[in-house]
């Protein structure tokens, strides 16, 4: 890719980050109010859905490219799956901050806007295992694992998004990373979906970290949930990298860590998981008197530390490469076992 190429890309994210700073600004003057409750980390009550302004400026930036980029032919079903399915996600978020709709019913939207997706033709089928080669797994087991992985990213980011800049901050992170990734690869759908996100998102972080003057919403956390998963998927096609659906869970590892290990926690506990807390290792942090930008950079730095363990792992020789997203297992285990350690000293309990 060319400077001059890289400038034309970067002038156009700067265009799209304004637009979705614009639409913030004006989600901030809607007044569609966040009030405390028992998962909430603020105590006032504050405005909510600056995600539209990243949902904006994503669909502007991928409907441009769909419309006259030449490139877009090659990828063409991706775009039309990616494009469908992002406006349902969307829609159906932002109608949730508006109503606050019960989890059934957002379950469903997630599931459709799922399928939309691998009938575009982004699902998981064939796996270059190393020393195994090409595995092909079928078109139905790799529907329902891409369909499952969807829905659990998407709402892990939502799960996550409880403290100012920490969703937000964690997607623009790996988004950029993954861009990098994909530019190496040749991968330019993946290239330039993760550019729009980075855009959308830089966009309103401002607005968000270290103040939060608007929340994301759900329309925000599940939007950047479901592309990041999606992306993931999408970078599974890179030919000349093994196992290369595990760079966006490498990326993702300190919110799906998080989630993973508080969902079986609370399970372990008798709690019903559908029940409003604050259990999650970054609201236990920030409750036990960890500042919360600092608990909210934590999570940036787990992002970034993922980016470098995908460069690593693209690196490494073949058998090797298994081994490197579990090494990524060592700081969570830290975080959570230092975590766990100021919950005693505060006297938290059973979080």
């Amino acid at each position: 890719m060319t400077l001059v190429a890289i400038l034309r890309h970067l002038a156009f994210a700067g265009g799209l980050a304004l637009v979705s700073a614009v639409v913030v600004r004006a989600m901030i003057n809607a007044r569609v109010m966040d009030l405390p409750n028992d998962r909430s980390s603020h105590t006032v009550p504050t405005p909510r859905g600056g995600g539209m302004g990243i949902v904006v400026a994503f669909l502007l930036g991928i409907g441009f490219l769909y419309g006259f980029a030449s490139f877009a032919r090659l990828a063409d079903p991706y775009f039309r799956g990616v494009i469908m399915a992002a406006i349902v996600i969307a829609v159906v978020g932002f109608i949730d901050d508006l109503r606050d709709w019960p989890f059934s019913v957002k379950l469903a939207a997630q599931l459709l806007a799922a399928l939309a997706a691998v009938g575009s033709g982004l699902f998981l089928q064939v796996f270059r295992i190393p020393v195994l080669g090409p595995v092909d797994i079928g078109w139905l087991a790799g529907a329902a694992i891409t369909v499952g992985w969807i829905l659990f990213a998407t709402n892990a980011m939502n799960f996550i998004d409880g403290l100012n800049g920490l969703a937000a901050g964690t997607t623009l992170v790996a988004s950029l990373c993954l861009a990098a990734i994909a530019a190496g690869q040749g991968g330019w759908f993946v290239y330039f979906a993760s550019v729009l996100l980075a855009a959308g998102v830089a966009g309103f972080l401002p607005f968000n970290f270290p103040r939060a003057r608007i929340f994301m919403g759900d329309v925000g956390s599940q939007f950047c949930g479901f592309v990041l998963a999606v992306l993931g998927i999408a970078a599974s096609r890179f030919d000349k990298v093994e196992l290369s659906f595990l760079l966006v869970p490498m990326l993702l590892s300190g919110v799906l860590f998080d989630v993973a290990f508080t969902l079986l926690r609370r399970a372990l506990a008798g709690e019903r998981l559908t029940q409003a807390h604050r259990g999650h290792l970054y609201q236990v942090a920030q409750r036990s008197g960890m500042d919360a930008r600092l608990v909210a950079a934590t999570h940036w730095g787990f992002a970034a530390l993922g980016g470098l363990a995908c460069l690593g792992f693209m690196a490494a020789p073949g058998p090797v490469k298994p081994l490197v997203p579990l090494l990524l297992l060592i700081p969570q285990i830290a975080w959570a076992t230092y975590v766990a350690a100021r919950a005693r000293r505060a006297g938290l309990g059973r979080w």
